[in-house]
């Protein structure tokens, strides 16, 4: 299962093609457009949320709300296309009202997207390095989320910090958790730490700079099995943590207890195994995160991101202008002060899909009803196992 996306950030718009999916999925657009909605919340975004109402339109693979075992093809519409129509159309001769973009912006695709495709306009970089290309990628991962959910799989995030601002949050109570968290504009769960993580972004916006943050992801129901040992690109946490590290801003990435692990002894980092003699074998801590040799081991999944200031400052920072060579500031471009929030979003779509693509390869079929009696198979085996006495 993979897929493919296109478009530009100002664009006519957006473009998904999903191939591999099993016939019979039931997939609706309500369903999709409302994790669009949420990525456009977040308390810090631009101007951009006021203008976008993000939609999905289906134009193959589906008939009467199920797949057909053809490509699945996406759209959304760009709606501030009509405001840029003249300066990005993709035919005719560029107007002499088109202003060249010489001013890379430090922290951004600019420069090295320039260089690498030899751009004398540096907008041909940031319209496709924008992040408006995560628009499609939500819409995409909500598939791959369908499918999950119909296997009992849960995926939740909260924004564990924004900023130096940290919020102390439990999440073993997911459902309280989750309820909290999509109250809340900054994704936070804790009603304190929110407070000041807003004052935070206020003044970022006030003195012209930006904010990062900390996202804690929560995937519950996975089987043990996807992933694994026997060759180094099958290994699901390289996967997961490659998918995550292309998200826009993403700049590390930890699975369980991650960089805290490296100053502790192996005693105090590895989960032991015990044994009820009702349930089976079972494991009292999840420091691994739910993954052991790049396999999952049928615990949650606790995965961290930290997410970098955006690049795009309304005090910009000192630059280069490439085409006289003098010192200049970075270009100005609409843009948000903080999209921790959104990002996370982002994140839960980014790993619905990786969990999808490693639930196809494991249980395959063409159709949902063998994907499902793989699946049970599967499954009973392992309980057997993990219950043998």
């Amino acid at each position: 299962m993979r897929f493919l996306n296109a478009g530009e950030s100002h664009g006519p718009c957006l473009t998904g093609i999903i191939e591999g999916l099993p016939s019979g999925l039931e997939v609706t657009g309500e369903q999709i457009n409302n994790q669009l909605e949420r990525r456009q919340r977040g308390y810090g975004r631009g101007g951009r949320m006021s203008i976008e109402k993000d939609e999905i339109t289906f134009l193959s693979g589906l008939r009467f709300n199920r797949t057909i075992g053809s490509p699945l093809t996406l759209q959304i519409k760009n709606r501030d296309w009509e405001n840029w129509c003249k300066l990005m159309a993709p035919e005719g001769i560029c107007p002499s009202e088109v202003k060249a973009v010489t001013r890379p912006r430090p922290g951004h695709a600019d420069l090295a997207g320039g260089l690498k495709y030899n751009h004398q306009d540096l907008r041909l970089v940031l319209e496709r390095s924008s992040a408006r290309e995560t628009a499609m990628r939500v819409a995409v991962g909500t598939v791959g989320r369908i499918i999950m959910e119909h296997f009992n799989l849960k995926i939740f995030s909260h924004v564990a910090a924004i900023g130096a601002v940290n919020s102390p949050v439990n999440p073993e109570d997911l459902p309280a958790l989750f309820e909290k968290v999509e109250n809340s504009p900054l994704r936070c769960a804790d009603a304190q730490a929110e407070a000041v993580m807003s004052e935070e972004v206020d003044r970022a916006k006030a003195e012209g700079d930006t904010l990062g943050g900390l996202i804690e992801l929560v995937i519950t129901g996975v089987p043990p099995g996807l992933g694994s040992h026997v060759h180094w690109d099958r290994r699901f946490d390289g996967r997961l943590g490659g998918a995550l590290f292309s998200i826009q801003g993403i700049k590390g990435v930890e699975i369980g207890a991650g960089f805290a692990s490296a100053g502790k002894r192996g005693s105090q980092v590895h989960d032991p195994l015990a044994v009820n003699h009702k349930t089976g074998i079972w494991r009292p801590s999840n420091r691994a995160g739910g993954i052991e040799g790049g396999i999952t081991n049928g615990e949650p999944l606790i995965i961290r991101l930290a997410m970098k200031p955006i690049p795009t400052l309304s005090c910009p920072l000192p630059s280069v202008d490439l085409n006289t060579g003098q010192d200049a500031s970075g270009a100005l471009e609409r843009s948000d002060i903080c999209a921790v929030p959104s990002a996370a979003v982002v994140a839960e779509a980014v790993a619905a899909w990786e969990l999808a693509a490693a639930f196809m390869e494991k249980f395959g079929g063409d159709c949902m009803q063998e994907l499902e009696q793989s699946f049970r198979s599967y499954m009973d085996t392992v309980n057997s196992r993990l219950r043998k006495k």
